[in-house]
């Protein structure tokens, strides 16, 4: 059953309250951020926080991310920030990874090559530790099908609008007109690589039913889950994105029968009067893939 990505939900890695608790509010999955949530001096308390939280707390069901800071990220250290972020958390139990400021195939290769020698190092099934590429940049989003395809480890591509606007040198407005074309370019991108897009941010806690109407637009363009800055955003993106009852059984009875009249791969049927083809059949896949990943059956 295909892993459901509906939320992802931030949390700042250098509060223990966080560590413990981000599960009590059901994401799908979770983001614990070392990049723009802490301060510099901050940043190596927080990643061994972080990683002696993996060691002891139960996530359940929650998919649990890191959002490391970029590889080379300046530092007087002995290694830049986000390479001692991987170096630290993947031996800790981490196995995903949100690489910020993606902007071409070399960022994943060489973020790819520190992980083989880390799975080799520690005794790690070699290509267990997953990525998502967070897309914020003009060259990042304009290099989005090849990023998205270059690796088996890729699991997701995430849209970061706040940085994105930044390099264009435009204005984020709550329309999103300015980046209506980056939007698409990120699911276009997913969907030829066969894996999952993850629209930006809405920071505005106060508009809810901004932030609803925003969610119900990016579902339209095809994007699969939403970043979440607030517990109250997921429980909207998770009613929004769950199907209801009716449709799941509509559904179920659409996928039997296509398998019964055996064209699942071509041909046409009828159901109630109603024409059915292959792309009606594939919808109604997606929606029992999402009823059995929300839990709704079995």
């Amino acid at each position: 059953m295909k892993k459901l990505r509906r939320t992802m939900l931030f949390a700042p890695a250098n509060n223990p309250k966080l560590l413990f608790n981000t599960p009590i509010y059901e994401p799908d999955c979770i983001i614990f951020d070392l990049e723009d949530a802490i301060k510099i001096d901050e940043k190596d308390a927080a990643r061994n926080l972080l990683a002696e939280a993996l060691k002891v707390v139960d996530y359940g069901n929650c998919e649990v991310f890191a959002r490391i800071n970029p590889l080379r990220t300046p530092t007087n250290a002995k290694a830049p920030f986000g390479e001692l972020d991987v170096r630290t958390l993947v031996p800790a139990g981490l196995r995903r990874m949100r690489l910020p400021m993606c902007e071409t195939v070399e960022h994943i290769e060489e973020l790819s090559a520190l992980l083989d020698e880390l799975e080799e190092e520690h005794g790690i099934e070699k290509g267990s530790v997953k990525i998502q590429a967070s897309l914020e940049t003009v060259l990042g989003v304009e290099n989005a099908k090849d990023i998205a395809a270059c690796s088996d480890r890729i699991v997701s591509i995430s849209f970061g609008s706040e940085d994105y606007t930044k390099s264009l040198g435009a204005v984020r407005t709550k329309g999103g007109a300015e980046i209506f074309r980056a939007r698409t370019q990120i699911v276009v991108a997913a969907a030829l690589a066969k894996v999952d897009a993850m629209d930006t941010v809405w920071a505005d806690l106060g508009d809810l039913e901004g932030f609803k109407k925003e969610v119900e637009s990016t579902i339209n363009l095809g994007f699969v889950g939403k970043s979440c800055v607030h517990p109250s955003q997921v429980k909207a993106v998770h009613e929004m994105m769950t199907p209801s009852m009716e449709e799941v059984e509509k559904s179920l009875k659409i996928v039997a029968a296509a398998k019964e009249a055996n064209i699942e791969n071509g041909g046409v049927m009828q159901i109630d009067g109603k024409m059915i083809d292959i792309p009606i059949i594939a919808k109604a896949q997606k929606i029992v893939g999402l009823a059995k990943g929300a839990g709704l059956i079995k």
